[in-house]
């Protein structure tokens, strides 16, 4: 049942049949081993019947419920149990009453802010036929298919659901008399539970524990492939009557591309999830589709010396299970898809403010810009399923700063107290003046090790960021923690149901995170103008030289364009692009995505089309959507736009389904090299060219003369005076060392380091090439295409400095880096 994919192309196919099983929930319980470099457990998974095989939706579908849970009053806390090696120690034949559920080293995060969780999604395929009785193979057993690769599935058993002491009050017949019934039993017990009103989400965890450690009642067929594993039922033919609570006991392997194990840089060894093409179908068996939005709970057990940290709503306290041994507990409550499942075990130190805590102060003008337009969007019902949701707790709705931590490898911490401590509140409070309530009630920002090749990763509640932002003051650091705080809007909340369209996540997050650090840095509007003018001009410039130097199909926001967001009978599709090692370098859809939601912006007026993002939020967080969703909703809340020619049709058209630069982009353009910031570098570069001139012709008796003044720039001036440098065929050595000495080149951030780096390459600099070398094994996010600059040029000293770097870090680099940078190497 294998997709059948081309082995010449770079497809990704995405295997689970979600409309004929979808998952609702998971309840992993892990083991991470760092000698066998190993997680080895169980996953209980938790169905319901897909689209093609309801008869009906929920009750609960459409209704957004207010954080409360008054009448279940225990605790979903940490399953208190002893960690096991073998299947067989917890096998079919372990009782229920052999688990309890215990309160310690756990706290319960639903303050008074609603701060224990966050949104859902609506499934994004809508059921058009009640096929609940079509038996999908015609005579043959149902399959269940799940996305799978890089994993050793030791067993798949069916779950007793009915044998969990209390669990009659979901069930609505008393006495059992043959086996189909109690199938049927344990089915119904299984959708009562995943039905639960949302103000019952702590008696939902609590027996989703209980039942996750039920027996088994029965071993399952399964077989996996390259793609996926498949489990069936004899004599099951019809996805009703498929088991829907499932253990499936699995370990990972060492080469599986969903984690990476490595050490950090203070040389202790980590594990963490670093956002693989594959996602996370090689750290569990998982159903991949967006449309799969799913809540989950964790336990995860590992030596002492380490911290676990992972996407949950409550801030996992470790609970003692034997000496040397500890167990962390993670839930989340808002169902999201599988993909933004994210975990880091690792020797972190939780980096902690010594005085006071930063006075955050919001932007008045923006403050006064909304504070109407939130009562009233608090007024309104939300368009998710439900579950427990912050948009309809006027107290979470309030809260300019969401509780957050800071954790790092060790050496690093004193650096994150002196830069990150003071920016989280900054930022997180501008971007509460910008869209409003929070989706989540808390983050956790971590800095993970060199290899992590971005700057940034945003899953729920959890922030991964590279060290290379720690380096040359707050500006990159800053930028770059709003672009992933704004992600939990636009990329979490707000998901896109086709992955194809990333442009709906990155070019959101990379539009708001100029307005973010405006609101953070209490810009004045003129200033916030010219900053955001200096940066669009550096991305056009990017967004140029890429269209020029990459393949016209990668270039397409919308590759599926008319075909978008659609998938098979049972739900599986092909990701396109989604394994090609170079897409996953490349700007296009930040970029892109990007300018045409500035030109928006710049045709509607900031003022109306913030509050118009206000609005979009307020109804699409916890739902997946395709851009048009976008586009209409624009259009019909600002319809006056349609008096001047603008259509969902025309934008389309000209940015989503089309490759290279889109022509209203060309036209505006123009209009940055105007701004005043960017005529103070024309100057400075004009100064430099000077100087390069005077110094090639002169002798030294005259050079000791010619004393110029330079003017002091911004980071982003820096960026885009380098940039304009490096089109000079030859600048000689005496102004290469005056450039570094005026701006402290080697002082300054990633970004200016990195165009330093390509000037001393291209000029051979050589007594700095310990420099390049050094960005190189220290800034591997940004470091990349690096190599190719030393390879370009024929020169012996630069390419073995190449093969140096990429021996030293081969073992350490992602995949998808490595393949590129040896595709430039070998």
């Amino acid at each position: 049942m294998e997709t059948k994919l081309d082995p010449a192309k770079d497809d990704l196919p995405l295997m689970a049949n979600t409309r004929h099983m979808l998952v609702k929930h998971y309840v992993l319980d892990l083991d991470v081993d760092f000698k066998s470099q190993v997680i080895e457990g169980t996953i209980v998974l938790f169905f319901e019947p897909g689209s093609r095989c309801k008869k009906g939706g929920s009750a609960g579908e459409g209704v957004c419920l207010p954080q409360s849970d008054e009448t279940f009053k225990i605790r979903a806390s940490e399953p208190c149990h002893s960690p096991v090696t073998n299947v067989s120690a917890r096998s079919s034949k372990t009782g229920y009453n052999d688990f309890s559920v215990c309160a310690k080293g756990e706290k319960d995060t639903s303050d008074k802010n609603g701060n224990h969780s966050n949104g859902e999604q609506a499934s994004g395929i809508s059921s058009s036929k009640n096929c609940c009785d079509i038996e999908t193979h015609g005579s043959e057993d149902f399959l269940l298919v799940l996305d799978c690769c890089d994993l050793s599935v030791l067993k798949v058993e069916e779950v007793d659901v009915a044998a969990v002491p209390g669990i009659e009050k979901f069930t609505r017949s008393a006495k059992l008399t043959d086996a189909e019934e109690l199938r049927n039993l344990r089915n119904q017990i299984v959708h009562e539970l995943v039905t639960l009103p949302a103000d019952h989400w702590r008696e939902q965890l609590y027996y989703y524990t209980h039942c996750s450690q039920a027996p088994g009642c029965g071993e399952l067929l399964f077989s996996t492939g390259t793609w996926s594993l498949e489990i069936s039922k004899a004599e099951v033919q019809a996805p009703r009557d498929f088991p829907h609570a499932i253990r499936i006991w699995y370990k990972t392997k060492p080469e599986g591309r969903s984690v990476t194990w490595t050490t950090d840089q203070s040389g202790r060894p980590c594990v963490y999830t670093m956002g693989s093409p594959i996602n996370n179908r090689a750290l569990f068996p998982c159903q991949e589709p967006p449309v799969a939005m799913s809540t989950w709970q964790t336990t995860v057990r590992t030596a002492s010396c380490f911290v676990v940290l992972m996407s949950g709503e409550n801030s996992a306290e470790p609970a003692q299970l034997q000496e040397g041994l500890l167990s962390w507990y993670y839930y989340v409550t808002m169902p999201m898809p599988a993909s933004t499942f994210t975990i880091a075990v690792g020797c972190w130190t939780e980096v902690k403010q010594e005085s006071h805590t930063a006075d955050v102060q919001m932007n008045n003008e923006f403050s006064s810009l909304f504070s109407r337009a939130d009562l009233r969007l608090i007024e309104g019902s939300c368009g998710h399923v439900a579950y427990p949701c912050r948009f309809q707790n006027p107290a979470a709705s309030s809260q300019l700063v969401i509780p957050h931590r800071v954790f790092a490898p060790w050496c690093l911490k004193d650096r994150c107290a002196e830069i990150l401590l003071e920016l989280i509140p900054q930022c997180l409070s501008a971007a509460h003046a910008i869209l409003g309530t929070h989706p989540f009630s808390r983050i956790d920002v971590l800095i993970v090790p060199s290899n992590f090749s971005s700057l940034g990763m945003a899953s729920p509640h959890i922030i991964f960021l590279s060290q290379s932002v720690l380096t040359g003051g707050s500006h990159l650091c800053g930028t770059r923690l709003c672009h992933e705080i704004a992600h939990a809007w636009f990329g979490l909340a707000i998901g896109a149901r086709d992955w194809t369209e990333e442009w709906i996540s990155e070019g959101f997050a990379t539009y708001l995170e100029d307005v973010f650090w405006a609101v953070a840095q209490q810009l004045p509007h003129d200033e916030a103008r010219e900053q955001q003018e200096l940066k669009a001009l550096l991305r056009w410039r990017r967004l140029r030289d890429e269209v020029q130097n990459s393949k016209e199909e990668l270039q397409v926001l919308r590759p599926n364009k008319e075909n978008t967001g659609e998938v098979s009978e049972s739900g599986t599709c092909i990701i396109k692009h989604g394994l090609n090692a170079e897409k996953i370098f490349m700007q296009v859809h930040y970029l892109k995505g990007y300018f045409l939601l500035q030109s928006l912006a710049k045709r509607i007026g900031e003022a109306t089309y913030f509050e118009f993002l206000r609005k979009f939020v307020q109804k699409f967080h916890g739902q997946l959507i395709l851009s048009q969703d976008f586009l209409y909703m624009l259009l019909e809340d600002i319809p006056e736009q349609k008096g001047y020619g603008l259509s969902v049709e025309n934008i389309i058209g000209a940015w989503l389904d089309t490759s290279g630069i889109p022509k209203p982009l060309l036209e505006e353009c123009q209009s940055w090299d105007q701004c005043r910031l960017v005529q103070q570098v024309n100057d400075e570069v004009t100064k430099w060219i000077q100087a390069n001139q005077r110094a090639r012709k002169r002798t030294k008796r005259k050079r000791r003369q010619d004393e110029v003044a330079f003017r002091k720039l911004l980071p982003d001036q820096l960026v885009l005076l380098l940039e304009s440098l490096l089109e000079e065929k030859m600048l000689c050595l005496r102004i290469l060392q005056c450039l570094e000495k005026t701006y402290h080149l080697d002082e300054q951030d990633a970004e200016v380091r990195h165009r330093w780096c390509e000037l001393v390459v291209k000029h051979k600099y050589t007594t700095r090439y310990a420099e390049v070398e050094k960005f190189l094994k220290e800034d591997q996010a940004m470091g990349v295409y690096l190599y190719g600059e030393l390879m370009v040029n024929e020169d012996a000293k630069q390419q073995e400095l190449a093969y140096k770097c990429f021996a030293a870090t081969q073992k350490q680099m992602d995949v998808s880096s490595a393949k590129v940078v040896a595709e430039m190497l070998f």
